[in-house]
């Protein structure tokens, strides 16, 4: 142990004062595979002078999410990005104080809870495809964000956006951009300087934090309050077991965490599922006849997906190439061995559901698009770590059963109605901001199914 104290992981060593800043900027995705490769397991490196861990292996992931859990908090990497706009939401908070939240949340994501909203979920999507049309050219993207904006309001909060709506997607756009970009630059202009970003930052928060403010005073304003059986009421309503409730500040972070992190995410692995079957005619045609011969062109219900192992794999292989949430951070509160390398406090460490996801360790051919490889057992052969599109241990995301369901649904429905292709000419490319997004939209045409 004494020797492995003085020894340090191996990685690039970078420019002066930028060090590999430069090089992961234009495609920090491939970057983080390229160090994978070329330095193994457990990387360092520096950027900007702020020095970073890279972790490469099942075993070491499941060692920071599960095993050694308590020695790690969220890392100020992620504070920075999304502090301002969560608060102390259930992403971000830390200790007792996260415990209690999750505690008080708990409840409103229990699988029959979730399993109510099935009905509401179709409703919604049924009525977002009352306005597609045959040969009509959509950005998909922009739709799928409309349409699960539109759920988790209806759902989660019992009202609607109407006008709003609009404004949220390239509001969360403009304001992922400008927070990543932010924390990738050399230079980082304090927000309070009065630039034309900062001041359009400043507007698009406002924006969006009066939405939840909004939201929340109309339901406390109501003279029944209580009698709505959404996940806002349950906020509302969870008492902890010391007997206390959630004050008006906590309550607005949950409430703002909630209403970003419960359309955002999905939206996303529903932009990836379109473009994915465009590309891939096969897999469509199998998961359309899997879909066809199960449901015969109704709505999918919870009761179905046991039905559908196709649809459950290829959701497994979207969050596998496309995941969302791609890049997880931590913070070592206290010293910890890694890999046979001693890490001290206050270590910023990352690891890339999208770098392990594709290591061909664990996943043969594992750029290809193949849903097939999940209906042989892999999910129960593949170590802990080795996936992991909602995270894992006690951090692991409260909604997973909730965004699963949504996008089963919403992909059961769609793809039984319209077939759709990518515009001749267009090149989609990943960008990683908060979340994995398709820069610039997807550009897709409709096709109805006779």
């Amino acid at each position: 142990m004494s020797g492995s104290r003085n020894r340090v992981p191996p990685g690039p060593k970078g420019l002066p004062i930028f060090g590999v800043a430069l090089e992961l900027r234009d495609d920090p995705l491939e970057g983080m595979r390229r160090f994978a490769r070329e330095y193994g397991d457990i990387v360092r490196f520096q950027v900007l002078m702020r020095e970073r861990i890279l972790l490469n292996h099942p075993d070491l992931i499941s060692q920071v999410l599960v095993v050694q859990q308590n020695k790690f908090h969220k890392s100020e990497l992620t504070r920075r990005i999304t502090g301002r706009l969560l608060g102390q939401g259930l992403l971000i908070s830390e200790g007792d104080f996260w415990r209690r939240q999750r505690r008080l949340a708990q409840p409103a994501f229990h699988r029959s809870r979730i399993n109510e909203y099935a009905s509401t979920m179709t409703e919604i999507a049924q009525a977002r495809l009352h306005d597609w049309g045959d040969g009509q050219e959509r950005d998909i993207a922009q739709e799928m964000m409309a349409l699960t904006l539109d759920i988790a309001v209806r759902t989660l909060f019992g009202t609607t956006l109407s006008a709003d709506a609009d404004r949220v997607g390239p509001a969360m756009a403009f304001l992922m951009r400008y927070s990543v970009s932010r924390q990738r630059g050399p230079l980082r202009i304090p927000e309070n300087w009065p630039t034309p970003k900062n001041r359009r930052a400043n507007r698009e928060f406002e924006f969006i934090s009066s939405l939840v403010y909004r939201i929340i005073a109309e339901r406390q304003a109501e003279k029944s309050p209580h009698q709505h059986n959404d996940l806002l009421a349950l906020l509302m309503d969870a008492m902890d077991e010391d007997g206390g409730q959630m004050t008006p500040q906590q309550l607005r972070d949950e409430a703002m965490t909630l209403f970003i992190a419960g359309h955002e995410t999905t939206a996303q692995m529903l932009a990836w599922t379109w473009f994915a079957l465009s590309e891939n005619s096969a897999v469509e045609a199998r998961l359309h006849e899997e879909l066809h011969g199960v449901l015969g062109g109704r709505p999918p219900e919870a009761s179905d997906f046991g039905r559908l192992p196709y649809l459950q794999a290829f959701m497994n292989e979207i969050l596998r190439l496309y995941p969302p949430a791609y890049i997880t951070a931590r913070e070592t509160i206290e010293s910890c061995e890694l890999g046979g390398y001693v890490i001290p406090a206050g270590k910023t460490i990352i690891f890339s559901q999208w770098v392990t996801h594709r290591d061909p360790r664990f996943y043969n051919d594992p750029d290809a698009f193949r849903p097939e490889r999940w209906l042989d057992g892999l999910a129960q052969r593949l170590p802990p770590g080795a996936y992991f599109p909602f995270g894992d241990g006690p951090r692991r995301c409260i909604g997973q059963g909730f965004a699963l369901l949504e996008a089963a649904i919403v992909i059961g429905i769609v793809a039984q109605r319209f077939r759709l292709r990518l515009v001749p000419g267009l090149s989609v490319v990943p960008e990683p901001l908060v979340t994995l997004r398709p820069q610039n939209g997807i550009r897709m045409t409709l096709h109805a199914r006779n």
